[in-house]
């Protein structure tokens, strides 16, 4: 009877593998993307993302285990409350396996909070607080396009030019704004230039003079400004206004999209810096799948919004490779697979979540040297993931250590 029993047992556990396995087919692929549909970042992210997802969908052949892929969206309003029950409801009541975007570094803790809790996924496209895949790192949890640790790197070392130099700083007052600030001010000092102070405005700001005519004062020869959307738009239009320039000051938004630079124009943002991994005119490649977003969605995509595209399809791709829907055997097709699309080659996620992705520094055009509408920036230099992102010696991720 003994000699009997093993052989019934690894029958009976190969059973019910097959049928858990059969049960996770059995049911339709969701996705969630979760963002500012409305506000001050919908522009970046908003409803171009989830048309930038239902382009990933639609590579992927629209449906997977013999039914429909699923998109649902919502606005979770900057609101870490409110983004926590809707993927509270997602996960627990409509099937929602995997939720992308966000482009709230709040919002994003407290998702990926619940993530874990319910042994979901969450790929956040971008967001600045260095605590996503820090101190507050999951497992189930990744960072695929900028931080803020990155684009601070990249920006005080670019706008520099590698010089000493003075800044004062213009920070949107909450978690993303005051981490992107930090980590420029230690990577200032550590170059030896000089921190001339900071001041905080609220997200939504419409008048910036106070906070332009402090950084003028200063006499720092960069003002950042940390910040984006509709608030670095105002910033970037008052600069001028204020003469930030003609003054031997330069103005360096943190956040500057192709986005932004396309709806202030080149003679407004000449010389600007930008941090991204993927720029429309790149090559063949990034023309046709602008072209096509384009067509998809009558606008040219932001560099949010490719990464939100890039996400989906290699969580589909890794869900269709594990055959199952089963959180544990996608992330480790997800974690244990290059990462490959039209601009991205052999990225691979690191153990804390980071996509360690190729980033560009790149500059705005002056007018005069535009070769057409949409020839908008410069590459000026492209960075290995292991040179843009935070060190893993240097990281807070328990993840890392083990």
């Amino acid at each position: 009877m003994v000699r009997g029993l093993a052989p019934a047992l690894a029958g009976l556990l190969a059973s019910i593998a097959v049928a858990g396995s059969a049960a996770a087919q059995d049911k339709p692929v969701k996705i969630g993307v979760l963002n500012d549909q409305a506000s001050v970042y919908s522009s970046i992210t908003g409803p171009g993302s989830v048309a930038a997802a239902r382009l990933a969908i639609e590579d992927m052949g629209g449906s997977m285990f013999g039914k429909p892929i699923e998109l649902v969206h919502a606005d979770h309003g900057h609101k870490p409350d409110v983004g926590s029950t809707i993927a509270r409801r997602w996960f627990d009541v409509e099937g929602v396996g995997a939720i992308f975007d966000i482009y709230s570094s709040g919002v994003s803790l407290a998702v990926q909070g619940i993530a874990e809790q319910k042994n979901k996924i969450l790929v956040v496209s971008m967001a600045s607080s260095r605590d996503i895949s820090g101190k507050s790192c999951s497992p189930n949890g990744m960072q695929w396009g900028n931080d803020g640790y990155e684009v601070a790197n990249l920006t005080v070392k670019g706008a520099s030019d590698g010089k000493p130099a003075s800044w004062y700083f213009i920070t949107v007052d909450y978690t993303a704004g005051h981490s992107i600030e930090k980590d420029a001010r230690a990577m200032i000092e550590a170059a030896g230039g000089k921190f001339m102070g900071a001041a905080r405005f609220p997200l939504n700001t419409l008048d910036f003079s106070s906070f332009l005519l402090q950084a003028q004062s200063s006499g720092a020869k960069n003002i950042g400004f940390i910040g984006g959307g509709a608030d670095m738009s105002n910033a970037v239009k008052q600069a001028a206004e204020f003469g930030v320039g003609r003054t031997g000051q330069r103005f360096v938004p943190f956040s500057l999209t192709t986005v932004d630079v396309e709806a202030l124009g080149n003679a407004a943002t000449q010389g600007m810096p930008l941090v991204l991994s993927y720029y429309w005119d790149e090559n063949d490649k990034t023309k046709a799948w602008a072209e096509r977003f384009k067509k998809a969605f009558g606008k040219m995509p932001s560099d949010p919004q490719a990464n939100v595209y890039s996400a989906v399809l290699h969580y589909l791709k890794s869900v269709k490779a594990a055959g199952t829907t089963d959180t544990d055997a996608v992330l480790a097709k997800m974690k244990g697979t290059p990462v490959e699309d039209f601009f991205t080659s052999g990225a691979r996620i690191r153990a804390d979540g980071r996509l360690m992705r190729d980033i560009y520094y790149a500059e705005v055009k002056k007018p005069d040297a535009m070769k057409g509408k949409t020839d908008l920036i410069t590459l000026v230099r492209k960075m290995p993931g292991s040179e843009a992102f935070i060190p893993a010696a240097d990281s807070d991720c328990k993840l890392l250590k083990n």
